[in-house]
């Protein structure tokens, strides 16, 4: 887990984290040196979120042969939690998230749940969760690149391939069977 002294130890975490992380927050450097890093996490978890429903996205489309459209309409609203994620992670990667990542990211989680419900957080503790995300996402990032060559971070024009999908119906049926909320 990140042990970060200063602003500055935040801005080198981002500059250590590969250009496809760098990119998906790019305005992450630009946020630290002009609001307070409470704006920062928000922006930072934000940004997470979107990569873990393109993850999952991506994941169904790819390895599963997912109708595209009728995914992206399921996964986006399809309410989502810490642990639903984790479970369909699994089951639509047939793997855990990064482990000791996850670990580091579950501290982040706590930090940004004080800061959106209004409780206070010591600027040590902000720091530590905003380098703890960009290094899970940075090892989400790796995992899913070689496991399974895809990255919800990067550029994803021809991420599935030219492999025949199912049918929408069918597409509904096995997003419903992996858990999702089909209506």
């Amino acid at each position: 887990m990140a042990q970060v002294k200063s602003i500055i130890g935040v801005k080198r975490a981002f500059e250590d984290t590969s250009e496809n992380i760098q990119d998906h927050y790019e305005y992450l450097p630009d946020l630290l040196a002009d609001f307070p890093m409470e704006v920062a996490l928000a922006y930072c978890f934000a940004r997470l979120e979107y990569a873990q429903n393109m993850a999952l996205y991506c994941g169904v489309v790819k390895i599963h042969h997912a109708n595209a459209e009728v995914a992206r309409d399921i996964i986006s609203v399809h309410r989502m939690t810490r642990e639903k994620f984790l479970k369909l992670y699994h089951t639509v990667f047939g793997f855990e998230p990064p482990g000791t990542a996850r670990d580091a990211l579950k501290t982040a989680e706590d930090a940004r749940d004080d800061v959106m419900h209004g409780k206070p957080a010591t600027a040590e503790r902000l720091r530590n969760a905003l380098v703890n995300v960009l290094e899970y996402s940075d090892a989400m990032h790796r995992q899913l690149t070689n496991r399974v060559e895809l990255s919800p971070f990067g550029d994803l024009r021809g991420f599935s391939g030219r492999a025949k999908k199912y049918e929408p119906e069918a597409t509904r049926f096995m997003l419903k069977g992996m858990g999702f909320a089909v209506s």
